[in-house]
């Protein structure tokens, strides 16, 4: 079994940005309150919300950033640690899942709402994400993990329940672009498997994935109506196995699934 993978309640990215922080508020001699006073270009945020920045119990924009090193002098330097702790932060505190799976070997992921993010394109991404520009280059950053030379990408298997075919993400246009982006990754080494109505048992009741280690010890990520969890317990992780492999058992054969794919996208997003 894996060992216990534990979530804080604080990011240590976020948590590394606030105290450089304070460190150059404190060597200016300014409060909290009155920083707070100078940033948003002028407008202004409270006491508190520095404080929860400083602490890293919240992800401030670049524009916060950029305010700050010129209030505190920083020589730019406040702006390039937000670029390389907090841009990568934009995934929320409990989500340990892309440190899970940039070290799997292999990922078998279900899907019944929506396209996984690891094949997400671009604009199908901001549509879901109401066009956070950070979330999105965040959820695109997971990707890279397909493309990479050392170590091997994970291979991933795909089991997408139809409905999300037809689901639509974004316009016409977005919908058309995404379903050539599962072709493409189709053919290009993803598993792709299409899940036909009616679902099968267990496949309704949410989305989840198992990433598998080089010493083949697992750990899942399941979607919950308020979040995602990371699992690691044998019985939770037996559980999972059984219910991907009975989805799998109802799915139609890859050259198929690349045919209802194609339908979908010429018939419904033409």
């Amino acid at each position: 079994m894996a060992p216990r993978r534990r979530r804080g309640n604080v990011s240590p990215m976020l948590l590394a940005f606030g105290r450089q922080l304070r460190r150059y508020r404190e060597e200016a001699g300014l409060t909290q309150e009155s920083l707070g006073r100078r940033a948003n270009n002028g407008r202004g945020v409270t006491s508190q919300y520095v404080g929860q920045v400083e602490s890293g119990r919240t992800r401030c924009s670049r524009e916060f950033a950029e305010t700050m090193d010129r209030e505190l002098k920083a020589g730019g330097r406040l702006l390039q640690l937000w670029d390389d702790l907090v841009m990568d932060s934009a995934f929320p505190v409990w989500f340990d899942w892309p440190s899970v799976e940039s070290e799997a070997v292999s990922i078998d992921n279900y899907e019944c709402l929506v396209v996984p993010g690891l094949l997400q394109t671009e604009r199908y991404a901001s549509a879901l994400l109401r066009g956070d520009e950070e979330a999105v280059r965040a959820r695109l950053g997971r990707q890279k993990i397909l493309t990479r030379k050392e170590p091997p990408p994970p291979q991933l298997t795909v089991l997408l329940y139809e409905g999300v075919l037809y689901h639509q993400v974004g316009d016409k246009e977005i919908m058309r672009e995404q379903l050539e982006r599962l072709l493409d990754a189709s053919s290009s080494g993803v598993t792709m498997q299409v899940v036909p109505d009616p679902i099968p048992y267990g496949g309704a009741s949410g989305s989840f994935a198992i990433a598998v280690f080089e010493d083949l010890s697992e750990v899942a990520y399941v979607d919950i109506p308020s979040r995602g969890i990371t699992l690691s317990e044998l019985s939770d992780l037996h559980v999972l196995r059984r219910k991907f492999n009975a989805i799998r058992a109802a799915a139609l054969p890859v050259n198929m699934s690349a045919e209802c794919i194609r339908r979908a996208m010429e018939q419904r997003w033409a």
